[in-house]
């Protein structure tokens, strides 16, 4: 067996089926274009609610403002498909990191399921895309 044979294989069974593909597209188009729109450019362009929910965390704008370029870039990152698995891991994470917050400095800990739920179809995501940290990693090394 060749090393472009080897590779191919391993690409095929990281790969998912042509519906599961589907599915994993649908999510991530809505998941990326709500990340982009409804939750990382509010906190952008200073929407009230954006700001008094950072104001209350209590760590300035300059939080929020990282907050919405990590929301947008993750947003896009769903639909480049070369990054699906990274952003994917990444919004993963920001999630859980969203859902502390809602526990431990907003004192809100019913808004914290939303963001879990989230964290879990993300890592699934991920999961699904893990074919893309290959390719991610040699961008990175070129």
């Amino acid at each position: 067996m060749t090393a472009t044979t080897a590779s191919a294989l391993t690409l095929s069974a990281t790969t998912p089926g042509k519906t599961r593909n589907r599915v994993l597209w649908t999510l991530q188009i809505v998941f990326g274009l709500f990340f982009i729109i409804a939750s990382g450019l509010p906190k952008l362009v200073g929407q009230h609610d954006a700001v008094e929910a950072f104001r209350t965390i209590g760590w300035g704008d300059w939080f929020r403002y990282f907050t919405g370029v990590v929301e947008v870039s993750g947003g896009i990152g769903l639909l480049v498909p070369r990054l699906t698995g990274p952003a994917a891991a990444g919004l993963s994470i920001t999630t859980v990191l969203a859902a502390l917050t809602q526990i431990f400095l907003l004192d809100a800990p019913a808004l914290a399921p939303f963001p879990l739920i989230l964290a879990v179809m993300f890592a699934w995501i991920a999961y699904e895309r893990r074919a893309s940290f290959a390719t991610f990693t040699n961008l990175l090394e070129h």
